[in-house]
């Protein structure tokens, strides 16, 4: 099935990078009572709990008949969830954050050979491969020249392949969902929970030793992370995966930084970089040229060839 994109798919994109923009000031509030493996645990483990529990009570209806399904999901689920989150904890410790959401946005130009082979509908035209890449440059904008600067620290190398693998999990787990048969969302979303959880949640034990006493803030805390930013937005990235396909979901790379350069400034009085402008004018402008199609089906224009 083609994927057919419609008014509501760009404000579920809106959405997704205004809390995933918004994550960053949470976590940072989260990390003065909790280590970093577990707080990627709890915000998994929480999230499979209740989506799974809200699966169950609506009837816990799945949808696999064979193996290779059940094998995609498994797979879908490491490297949507436990996987990404470990390998970015790993990477933060050891390159700078500019180099870290470079690496995010690049999710979007993984996704286009990948999905141009293994999905009907996602070929790369020229326009959109050029839209992809205006809205690339645009990030660079925003991060700056220190996106690529060394962070000096040991292990800075592997630190930056860890970071560019997180965003190939992304890639990959964008498009396996997009090829699994019609299922229920939340089945779909609670199951990737579960086996994320099979996997951070022993790595976090090895990592930082048992669960640690935290207070009642930092609980709060992690219990919002589990519940918005990671629930109800994956839940909410299946659905824009599942109707929209996985080029159009990976937008929302590029609003991510934006929306947490404008929330720093707005909430914690961070100082606005000085290309700002020239940056959102890039990602606009490659957002609507590789959209270009959608967005005249849209306003019920004829597109260009």
């Amino acid at each position: 099935m083609e994927p057919q994109i419609t008014a509501r798919n760009w404000i579920q994109i809106l959405a997704l990078g205004l809390v995933w923009g918004a994550t960053f000031l949470v976590m940072e509030l989260a990390l003065r009572g909790i280590g970093p493996a577990w707080l990627a645990a709890g915000r998994i483990g929480f999230a499979g709990l209740l989506t799974l529990a809200i699966w169950w009570l609506r009837g816990a209806r799945l949808f696999l008949g064979d193996a290779t399904d059940w094998g995609t999901l498994a797979i879908c689920g490491l490297l949507s969830t436990a996987l990404p989150f470990m390998l970015l904890t790993f990477g933060l410790q050891h390159v700078t954050s500019g180099f870290a959401g470079v690496s995010m946005a690049a999710v979007v130009l993984m996704v286009l050979p990948l999905a141009h082979f293994l999905i009907p509908g996602e070929k790369m035209t020229l326009r959109r491969t050029l839209g992809f890449v205006i809205g690339f440059a645009g990030i660079l904008v925003l991060i700056g020249p220190g996106a690529f600067a060394a962070s000096g620290a040991e292990g800075e190398v592997l630190g930056r392949l860890a970071c560019l693998a997180a965003a190939s999990c992304y890639a990959i787990s964008s498009v396996l969902l997009r090829r699994l048969p019609a299922i229920d969302p939340l089945g779909l979303t609670a199951m990737t929970f579960v086996i994320g959880s099979a996997l951070v949640l022993p790595a976090a034990w090895l990592m930082e030793g048992p669960p640690p006493r935290t207070d009642a803030i930092t609980l709060f805390w992690v219990v919002v992370l589990g519940m918005i930013p990671t629930a109800a937005a994956n839940l909410l990235r299946i659905l824009v995966i599942r109707s929209a396909g996985p080029v159009f979901m990976g937008l929302v790379n590029y609003m991510v930084p934006v929306a947490s350069v404008l929330l720093g400034a707005l909430i914690l009085s961070e100082p606005l970089p000085p290309g700002l402008l020239s940056a959102m004018m890039l990602i606009l402008a490659g957002m609507g040229l590789s959209q270009y199609g959608a967005l005249s089906r849209l306003f019920r224009r004829r597109p260009l060839p």
